[in-house]
């Protein structure tokens, strides 16, 4: 099982059913459709629910649109959004750099975030 790290505030969106969506850039784990996922707290270190991978899409970074957000936070604009993910992949980040779009829906919950 494949496992995905998020935020603490985005932990308690997906156990809230709020956030159903999440975008990973430069994919180092060959995410796919159908793919069973832990989630973690990456502050914690505690899983907080099991997933699946119900949609995945890819896609440059500055090509999202409305659609794209659906289940995802909103940035103010693209440049937000690119300064954004530098914060996690650093400066090689631009609107070319390669984003897969990921749904997935809960399968079981551990615990709150």
């Amino acid at each position: 099982m494949k496992t995905l790290k998020f935020k603490p505030h985005l932990c308690d969106m997906i156990l809230a059913g709020t956030k159903t969506t999440t975008w990973r850039l430069f994919d180092d784990k060959d995410l796919q459709n159908g793919d069973l996922l832990v989630l973690r707290n990456v502050e914690t270190g505690e899983d907080v629910a099991e997933a699946k991978i119900t949609s995945c899409t890819e896609k440059q970074l500055g090509g999202v649109t409305d659609e794209d957000y659906e289940g995802h936070e909103r940035y103010e604009s693209t440049e937000a959004m690119i300064e954004h993910f530098r914060g996690y992949y650093g400066d090689k980040v631009d609107a070319y750099s390669p984003l897969k779009i990921i749904k997935f829906e809960l399968l079981k919950k551990f615990a709150a975030a």
